[in-house]
């Protein structure tokens, strides 16, 4: 019988040095988008798959990331004195009950694999799910309840696969095919940031991961990879060389990348226009604005 996933990682260590000079001071992960700090919709789609145990892999500095998830009664009270429900109710939304959040320090930048390994003794013999908070996903069922309700058919392992050009398959965790079935690839190997035109396909892993616990007794005897740094991919591939079943989950919904400055301006506009309360007002903003720059560069190009 299959164990349900219940218990999620979210690794926050790492400095946000791409969005300098804003979290010199602030934790990258609590910038917001739109109204939202990034960590918010990422515990939002944790939710919705079932997570019930939440752990963030931390490092100095991030103070306020913890305090984010805390009550707030003075805020509260004003809200509620000033007659303001629904400013009440989304601020409880984001409060994490007691018992239900921990937080372990990741002393040492030594990767992705090492952050998750960091949450070993929370996660004990359960199967566990993975987030990076960088990797935002709009989709109309979220992509890690998607996973989910894939690996209640398959068991094993499964990471979150979206197709790349060759030009990006440097950058990423690349996926091996053996089979694929609809959005299934069941996977025979992966190779962490492949140079460029050496990748086996055109499918990359991107930060959703649901594993075994034996991933995590991989990431114990594991030397330091890619970077010089523990990779989970290479503890996964692992798996498979030990003959467990690791599958990709080609997911419906657009990903974006929001540890990059690109991305994370791109994930700000396609979120303000989902928003029925924004969408008008921003969407006459950007035609205004294409049509005043087209303008300025004809007449550049005029002068």
């Amino acid at each position: 019988m299959k164990r349900k996933i219940t218990k999620a990682i979210f690794p926050v260590a790492g400095q946000g040095t791409r969005f300098l000079p804003a979290t010199k001071s602030i934790p990258k992960e609590i910038m917001t988008l739109v109204d939202r700090p990034l960590v918010q919709y990422a515990i939002d789609e944790a939710r919705a798959a079932g997570i019930k145990e939440f752990i963030f892999v931390t490092s100095r500095g991030k103070g306020a990331l913890e305090d984010y998830f805390d009550e707030a009664p003075e805020l509260e009270r004003s809200l509620r004195k000033k007659g303001k429900a629904d400013l009440l109710s989304e601020l409880k939304s984001t409060n994490m009950e007691s018992g239900a959040i921990a937080y372990i320090r990741q002393h040492q930048a030594m990767g992705l694999g090492h952050a998750v390994w960091c949450a070993r003794r929370l996660i004990g013999d359960e199967p566990f799910a993975v987030l990076l908070p960088d990797d935002v996903i709009s989709a109309q069922k979220p992509c890690l309840q998607q996973m989910v309700e894939a690996y209640e058919e398959t068991g094993g392992s499964m990471v979150a696969a979206m197709q790349v050009s060759s030009k990006d398959a440097s950058s990423y965790g690349m996926l091996d095919i053996e089979k694929e079935q609809g959005p299934l690839v069941s996977i025979k190997g992966m190779v962490e940031k492949p140079p460029l035109g050496q990748e086996p396909s055109n499918l990359a892993v991107i930060g959703r991961y649901i594993l075994t616990p034996s991933v995590m007794q991989n990431l114990t005897k594991i030397k330091r990879g890619a970077g010089d740094e523990i990779q989970l991919t290479d503890a996964i591939a692992q798996e498979i060389d030990q003959g467990r079943d690791v599958y990709g989950y080609q997911f419906s919904g657009q990903r974006f990348d929001c540890g990059s400055k690109a991305g994370f301006l791109q994930a700000t506009v396609a979120f303000g226009l989902e928003r029925d309360d924004l969408h008008d007002e921003f969407s006459e903003f950007l035609t205004d604005l294409k049509i005043s720059q087209s303008a300025a560069r004809a007449l550049k190009l005029g002068a």
